[in-house]
């Protein structure tokens, strides 16, 4: 009898709990990693509500194991994978292309149209159970300065490293970020780390205050906003509207940087972007910030982890997902998911 795990399953809106399901085997050019964390992020919650785009697009579908943001150890390795990985503590990028693709070829295969993303997109089992299996090419090890929390916050750090170098930013540049989400404060922490002179929009006083917190004492609601040149506007929010407003504040010849993705649909006039003779830049994934991010963590140039306000096991995954706070959490926008905790334990 094949030995039973624990996962963390969707089966439709609204409708999740955790089950026993088939621990993965190491297929050949993979390996099984024992999960030690994982970070639930608002693409999670799109899937729990039904609202995900890739559900009514075809790419995804239900039931389906969610867990992207994740870091384990290697405890199996499959058929012409090196066994010095067993032991290894890792983080695994999201994005899985195809690998003949002219975007695969060229080292972007995290747009390859054929890709699967770590439970996201085509079927691919996430890190919400006490085991994931994952290509061993997409691997990156952790140092040991880089611990589980930090560890976690590789993926959402590579999406947010990209997004500070996409602002082209040189020391004492002054740049805003929309939305003091995880991604916002983790583009704040990059962009300070390049000697920015860095500014965030949020919209309340609770995530200002959290961010305030961090040492960004620039941190404002949209009516208090100074009338200031900003070299590069980021907009890491869900906000519709936002996109727009990026491009009005941002100086002539400078960059504005699209993180965030709303709901609905966004519009930026590209009179505006042509007039002002503005340099508009999409980030999809962390994919070529992984490594960028690890060396970061590791060397303490950037930490992340105040940005985590409470660990549930899988036991309390649905309630996050539903937007409940766990008892006890503290005020950053992150949950983080321990699989190794039974419903005791939670916090």
């Amino acid at each position: 009898m094949t030995e039973a795990m624990r996962a963390f399953i969707v089966t439709g809106p609204g409708e999740a709990g955790v089950q026993e399901v088939e621990r993965p085997g190491a297929a050949a050019g993979e390996v099984v990693v024992d999960v030690a964390r994982v970070g639930v992020c608002g693409t999670d919650v799109e899937f729990f509500t039904g609202e995900m785009q890739y559900l009514h697009d075809g790419f995804a579908h239900y039931p389906l194991r969610l867990g992207h943001e994740w870091c384990g150890t290697v405890s199996a390795t499959g058929a012409g994978v090196d066994g010095r990985w067993v032991g290894r503590r890792v983080v695994g990028d999201t994005m899985l292309g195809c690998g003949a693709c002219p975007r695969c070829s060229r080292g972007q295969q995290h747009v390859c149209e054929q890709r699967s993303e770590v439970g996201i997109r085509n079927g691919r089992p996430g890190a919400l159970a006490d085991q994931v299996a994952v290509p061993v090419t997409s691997l990156h090890a952790l140092p040991d300065s880089v611990d589980d929390v930090a560890g976690a916050l590789v993926e959402p750090g590579g999406n947010a490293l990209r997004a500070a170098m996409a602002a082209g930013l040189a020391p004492g540049d002054r740049v805003l970020v929309l939305g003091p989400g995880t991604i916002g404060l983790l583009t704040a922490m990059f962009a300070r780390a390049q000697g920015a002179e860095v500014h965030l929009l949020g919209e309340t006083e609770q995530s200002l205050e959290f961010a305030r917190s961090l040492g960004f004492d620039h941190a404002w609601r949209e009516p208090a906003l100074p009338a200031l040149p900003f070299d590069a506007v980021i907009d890491a929010s869900n906000a519709a509207y936002l996109p727009a407003l990026a491009l009005q504040l941002v100086e002539p010849g400078k960059r504005v940087v699209y993180i965030g993705l709303a709901g609905s649909h966004s519009h930026i006039d590209t009179r505006i972007l042509a007039l002002k003779d503005v340099t508009a830049v999409g980030i999809l994934s962390g994919s070529p910030g992984l490594a960028g991010a690890v060396d970061a963590y590791a060397s303490g140039v950037v930490d992340p982890r105040p940005l985590v306000a409470a660990t549930v096991g899988l036991d309390g995954v649905a309630s996050v997902l539903g937007g409940q706070r766990p008892a006890g959490a503290g005020d950053g926008p992150k949950i983080h998911v321990d699989p190794r905790r039974v419903a005791a334990q939670e916090e």
